[in-house]
């Protein structure tokens, strides 16, 4: 993946080659500025590489069409992101209602609502508004939102890097339940050793290049430049 700013280019991702099984639980490690971000963007279809294929769930993301890209986005994968992205002025009712809208869908019904908010231990604060949830709560409303869709995927950048321990080991175990339980796939960037430890595989990357990793391995596959 090549960057270009001006007459520069800065090669943010080198040759990477990784498989990804359908219900793994797979961290990606490395350094800032190793293109750990970058290489969930492509695998979630928010950008195309520069050469390579990218394959999710059976769908050929670097040729796809940008409709392609979007309805496969919609329909198979979540987002959580390390800045919890929560709209102040809704209701945590609101904020997963909104999420469905966004998508050109109609909003859940109460009974869906409710049980995702039961899956994150929140159902009691769906009145609320973001800045009256602490920091771990809003973190698992985020993973509420990610989930309204009922994705095969569930892409995590840094899910724990605003929280503490305390909160940092709620939402580790809130992914590690999704996995077991429902077979949730998951990738998840991570600066910490003790998070990435809870994971079926360790990437490590340095340097836009995949140095290490270990498993098995398809339904989020990628080869990109």
């Amino acid at each position: 993946m090549i960057f270009r700013a001006g007459h520069l280019e800065v090669h943010a991702l080198r040759g990477v080659d990784i498989e990804v099984d359908r219900g793994e639980f797979v961290s990606i490690m490395g350094p800032s500025g190793c293109g750990k971000s970058t290489l969930l963007h492509l695998l979630g279809g928010l950008a195309r590489p520069t050469s390579g294929r990218i394959f999710v769930d059976g769908v050929e993301m670097s040729v796809a069409s940008d409709t392609e890209r979007t309805r496969t986005r919609r329909e198979n994968i979540g987002f959580v992101f390390q800045r919890f992205n929560l709209l102040p002025t809704l209701t945590v009712r609101g904020n997963l209602e909104i999420a469905r809208q966004i998508q050109g869908e109609r909003p859940p019904p109460r009974e869906r609502l409710m049980e995702l908010l039961e899956m994150v231990g929140l159902p009691h604060k769906v009145q609320m508004k973001p800045l009256e949830l602490s920091a771990g709560e809003q973190q698992r409303i985020a993973i509420a939102r990610a989930l309204v869709n009922s994705p095969a995927i569930l892409l995590a950048d840094e899910p724990t890097g605003n929280l503490d321990s305390v909160n940092s080991g709620l939402i580790l175990d809130l992914f590690k339940g999704l996995n077991r339980r429902l077979g949730q796939t998951i990738l998840m960037i991570t600066h910490n050793p003790e998070a990435a430890a809870v994971t079926h595989r360790r990437v490590e990357m340095r340097d836009g290049r995949v140095i290490s990793v270990g498993g098995f391995s398809q339904v989020a596959t990628g080869a990109a430049t």
